[in-house]
């Protein structure tokens, strides 16, 4: 991590190394928080927050999942977040807003804990790598379920549930792939260890719905709507294991990976084991809206 100059602290700029907290926060002992993943890219006429307003809404809404009080509203986490990548000189990058119960309370009852919000920014490339955005990584389907709506609110982004993905993605990385691919309790494909899924077969492009225990991601839900108004069906329904296995294309999205082709899962290439034409427009016209190069889509930029 390349580190900055500032981090937006409870509504001021405070230097990198001193945006510190105490060891006794109740966030660091219970995962009580939740936190949004944006990026900031550099446009024609400008650096500009991709669909910047749509994440600190979904902060809000996983903080209200959560019970968690924010005293910033979504308009204050708007102009904070351009202010800070100005003030970072960023003319892209990646934003990373957190709220979390601090010190005040060790039980698990939070009640008397102060909740702080935090923002900070910094640069950083392709989360599964360069070549894995133009060659396609390998993935395997994890022996961890995703975690579904009787355990945690697996479509708010609570800190302390990514514990799930932690133990997906290790698991994959120590047998030798790039990410792994959760199934929920049900045996149907989920999602990434921070992405979601899309399986295309015979022309038609399917995800699977929030009741499969997705996050309901927005960078998918930008690709859903490109793909359809470029006149591709694009159908939210439930995905096997095998669907994976007979998939011509497969591919990831989300705010750190953006559109990551698969080419492997489980040891069995995907289609012809390297990415396909949908996954390539996919990957083009993501690119292009949020890089102020399409029209259509110029209200997904918040300009810096």
């Amino acid at each position: 991590m390349e580190a900055s100059r500032v981090i937006w602290v409870d509504g001021e700029f405070v230097p990198w190394d001193e945006a510190t907290v105490h060891v006794l926060a109740h966030g660091l002992h219970y995962g009580a928080g939740v936190f949004e993943g944006i990026r900031a890219y550099e446009t024609p006429t400008g650096t500009a927050v991709f669909r910047l307003t749509e994440h600190m809404e979904r902060l809000h809404r996983s903080a209200k999942a959560y019970g968690i009080p924010l005293r910033f509203g979504v308009d204050e986490l708007v102009k904070a977040s351009r202010r800070l990548l100005a003030e970072n000189e960023l003319e892209s990058g990646y934003l990373r807003p957190l709220a979390f119960y601090g010190l005040g309370s060790i039980g698990l009852n939070p009640a008397g804990a102060e909740v702080h919000v935090v923002i900070a920014a910094w640069r950083w490339g392709a989360y599964l790598g360069e070549e894995g955005l133009e060659n396609g990584i390998r993935t395997h389907v994890s022996s961890w379920r995703r975690i579904d709506q009787g355990m945690l609110n697996p479509n708010a982004k609570g800190t302390g549930g990514y514990l799930n993905s932690i133990l997906a993605k290790q698991e994959a990385v120590k047998n030798h792939y790039d990410e792994a691919i959760l199934l929920n309790a049900e045996g149907f494909v989920s999602e990434g260890s921070g992405e979601n899924v899309f399986v295309v077969s015979n022309g038609v492009v399917t995800t699977p719905p929030v009741t499969a225990g997705i996050l309901e991601g927005i960078t998918r839900d930008s690709v859903i709507a490109l793909l359809r108004d470029g006149g591709h069906e694009v159908r939210e329904a439930n995905v096997t294991r095998s669907d994976l296995y007979y998939a011509d294309e497969v591919f990831f999205t989300g705010t750190a990976a953006e559109v990551t082709p698969v080419r492997e899962v489980d040891d069995r290439p995907v289609g012809e084991g390297r990415p396909g034409p949908l996954t390539r427009k996919a990957q083009d016209l993501f690119h292009k809206a949020v890089t102020g190069r399409l029209e259509a889509y110029r209200h997904w930029l918040d300009y810096v």
